[in-house]
C-alpha cells in the first residue's frame, strides 16, 4: 500500500505588499535592491481581520471546485499552521466543520514551519500505510505578517501570507517514497517569536532585541546569520542522505523543488550542490517565502506550465524554524 499526490490548489490574499511601498519607508531599500538580494518584488498580505485558517478554507474550496473532489470522500485533515486561530481549540477541528466534511474525519494541527509540507507527506503516508485513512487533505496555511513589526525592513521583505490545500490519497503505485526527516531543536531562538504563549505572556512595554530592525520581544526574530549556517551546512546532507534512502543517484532526479527562503540562499544551494539551473525551482518574485505553503505553490506552478510532466522524480526539501529539515522524493 503507498499513496500519491492528486491536486493542489493555493489561495494568495488579495492585498498586496511592493518593493516600491517598503522602499518608501526605508529608503536605504530601493526596489531593485530588494529583488536583486531576495528575489521578492511583491508579497501578499492578510487584512486585518483576516486570518490563517480564512486562507486555508479558500484554499480547500479552490481545491475541491477546480478538481470536482466529493469532500464525503475525505477522511482525515492535517492542518500545518504557526498561525493559529486561537490558542484551543485545533484550527483543523474548526475547519472540518466549515468544509462540511463528515463527522468521521480525523482531524489535527501541527505546529511547524518550513518543512512542514514535507514533514506533512510523511503524516500522511503513514496514516495510508497504516490503514487509517485513504484520501487526505493536507492544508499548509500561514500569516507570519501578523507576527512581523511594523519597523522590520528585513522580514518584511521577505515573507509573503498564503495557503495551500493538497489531496493525498491511496496509490497502488508508490509515488511518495521515502522520506529523511532531523531537528536541532538547540537553534530554536534563531526563528522565534519570543512573547505571547504560556512561557512569556505578550508585553505592551516589550524590550527591543534587535535595534536593527527594531524588533521587540512580542514580534517575529530571525538571526539570518545562524540561519544561513544552518542552511548550508545541514541540507546538502539532507538531499545526499534522501538520495541515498531512496537508492537514487543526483542523475536521476528530473527536478528539486526547495523551500523558497530567499534568493541568496537557493542560490548557494544549488551551487553547492551543482545543480543545473534548468532543474532547479527559484521563483518568491510574487509570493515571497509564504514558509510552509512554498512547496505546494512551486509543485502546482510547475505542473500547470507544464515543466514538471508524468514519471518525473522531483526531489523535495524543507528547512528553517524549529530547526527542523525534511525532503522526500515524489514521482509525477
Amino acid at each position: 500500500m503507498s499513496c500519491k499526490i492528486s491536486n493542489i490548489a493555493y489561495y494568495l490574499p488579495e492585498k498586496i505588499l511592493t518593493n516600491e511601498e517598503l522602499s518608501g519607508q526605508f529608503p536605504d531599500w530601493t526596489p531593485e535592491k530588494i529583488e536583486e538580494k531576495i528575489g521578492v518584488r511583491e508579497r501578499r498580505i492578510v487584512g486585518e481581520n483576516e486570518t490563517a485558517l480564512d486562507l486555508a478554507f479558500a484554499a480547500c474550496e479552490k481545491l475541491f471546485s477546480e478538481n470536482n473532489i466529493n469532500k464525503s470522500e475525505i477522511d482525515f485533515l492535517l492542518l500545518c499552521t504557526q498561525s493559529p486561530d486561537y490558542y484551543l481549540p485545533t484550527s483543523a477541528c474548526i475547519l472540518q466543520d466549515k468544509l462540511g466534511l463528515r463527522q468521521e474525519t480525523g482531524a489535527l494541527d501541527f505546529n511547524l514551519g518550513c518543512s512542514g509540507f514535507v514533514y506533512g507527506l510523511a503524516v500522511a503516508k503513514g496514516l495510508i500505510e497504516a490503514k487509517i485513512a485513504q484520501k487526505i487533505l493536507l492544508v499548509t496555511a500561514e500569516t507570519y505578517s501578523k507576527y512581523i513589526n511594523p519597523q522590520d525592513k528585513g522580514n518584511r521583505t521577505i515573507f509573503g501570507d498564503g495557503a495551500a490545500a493538497t489531496l493525498v490519497e491511496f496509490s497502488e503505485n508508490s509515488q511518495i517514497l521515502n522520506f529523511e526527516l532531523g531537528t536541532d531543536g538547540s537553534g530554536y531562538k534563531n526563528l522565534i517569536v519570543p512573547n505571547g504563549a504560556a512561557r512569556h505572556k505578550f508585553d505592551a512595554n516589550a524590550q527591543i532585541i534587535s535595534e536593527e530592525n527594531l524588533v521587540t520581544e512580542n514580534d517575529l526574530y530571525m538571526n539570518g546569520g545562524e540561519i544561513f549556517t544552518f542552511t548550508i551546512q545541514k541540507i546538502p546532507v539532507l538531499v545526499k542522505n534522501t538520495l541515498i534512502k531512496n537508492e537514487l543517484t543526483a542523475d536521476e532526479i528530473d527536478y528539486y523543488v526547495f523551500h523558497q527562503a530567499n534568493k541568496y540562499i537557493l542560490d548557494y544551494l544549488r551551487k553547492k550542490l551543482k545543480i543545473s539551473e534548468d532543474k532547479f525551482y527559484n521563483n518568491l518574485l510574487l509570493t515571497g517565502n509564504t514558509v510552509s505553503s512554498t512547496i505546494p505553490l512551486a509543485i502546482k506552478d510547475l505542473t500547470d506550465n507544464g515543466t514538471l510532466k508524468k514519471g518525473m522524480k522531483v526531489l523535495l526539501a524543507g528547512f528553517g524554524v524549529g530547526l527542523s529539515w525534511g525532503a522526500t522524493v515524489i514521482e509525477i
